[in-house]
């Protein structure tokens, strides 16, 4: 496969390959794309009905998928779910509802669309690594797990030294990839306090495209970024898909622990090349070397897509292959690097 002469094209997220077909000449369907957290393998949906694509979502259908999330994810009765089309919608919305002012701490380097979102409410980011100073301020967002270094902190951790904050407004946990660990999720653990927890379910389950997306947090919240969000936002499909997923548990279980070993796999893969895997979330894996983006380009000439970044040139992140004969094409390709 010959070397294109045009760059690797910059990422602003990882899963769009079309400027990687183009930059590489590679067609889109001939890609490994590991640019993402998303389950590679899907939870299988069965073929809907065609009045779930002809009516407006129904109520009832919104009220199913409500209760089947507050049993999935331990949701006490003091608290609220609201269903999103997606937690990058309430990302955007939580600033609004609140109508914040003043600072913003965020735990970096994170997903840099929670400091857009404050930013465009006409709030300043402070940016910290410190737990403890960024649990100082009035409103905090943390990611855990974090996204993209896999970091995450004993949810207890983090909400006992919020609750020693006098000053506390609102404490932000994006919880993105913590389906697959329950044990890491703040939300059993909520009292009535000032907490909004963001749960993605197109990750763990392998649907990004569907575009659904939850918050828990004290009724107040919910009942005003409801209000926000408008009648009809989270799609009927999405309502009927989301509902069946989160009540699947021989599916989540087998599902959580198959991801396990492949983790495991993957990080054989890695070793073996002498790259060193950081983090504890099995969906993906960063990795820390001096000539990340010359890796991150000769992965790109053997068409597997991996995930650089502008603020760390020295930081690679790499999906998870779930299938043998995907290992053995970036084992292949790393080797050949």
């Amino acid at each position: 496969m010959s070397t294109p002469p045009s760059p690797t094209p910059i990422m602003q997220h990882g899963g769009d390959l079309g400027a990687a077909a183009t930059a590489f000449g590679i067609p889109v369907e001939d890609w490994l794309d590991l640019s993402t957290g998303i389950n590679p393998i899907a939870y299988p949906i069965d073929v809907l009905s065609e009045r779930t694509w002809q009516r407006l979502p129904q109520s009832g259908t919104l009220e199913r998928l409500l209760a089947t999330t507050r049993t999935a994810y331990g949701v006490a009765d003091h608290l609220d779910i609201v269903a999103t089309p997606g937690t990058q919608a309430a990302i955007q919305w939580l600033p609004i509802a609140l109508a914040a002012k003043g600072q913003v701490a965020i735990r970096t380097p994170t997903y840099t669309e929670h400091a857009t979102a404050w930013r465009i409410a006409g709030c300043d980011i402070v940016e910290t690594q410190d737990l403890e100073a960024l649990l100082s301020h009035p409103i905090a967002v943390i990611v855990n797990p974090n996204n993209p270094d896999g970091a995450s902190v004993p949810p207890h951790q983090i909400l006992d030294m919020w609750r020693g904050n006098a000053d506390r407004q609102l404490l932000v946990i994006d919880e993105a990839f913590a389906d697959c660990d329950p044990d890491v999720s703040a939300i059993p653990h909520v009292r009535d306090e000032p907490v909004a927890v963001l749960r993605s379910f197109g990750k763990f389950f392998g649907l990004a495209g569907l575009r659904l997306g939850f918050v828990v947090a004290r009724p107040n919240l919910i009942a005003d970024l409801a209000r926000l969000i408008g009648p009809w936002a989270v799609s009927g499909p999405a309502l009927d898909i989301g509902a069946a997923a989160l009540a699947d548990k021989d599916w989540i279980d087998r599902t959580r622990r198959d991801l396990f070993v492949d983790q495991v796999a993957l990080d054989a893969i890695l070793r073996r090349q002498g790259l060193d895997p950081m983090g504890s979330v099995p969906l993906f894996r960063l990795v820390e070397h001096p000539s990340a983006r010359d890796i991150h380009r000769r992965l790109c000439e053997a068409g597997i897509w991996t995930r650089i970044f502008a603020f760390n040139p020295t930081w690679l992140r790499i999906g998870l292959p779930r299938t043998d004969s995907d290992r053995a094409r970036l084992s292949d390709a790393l080797a050949a690097c």
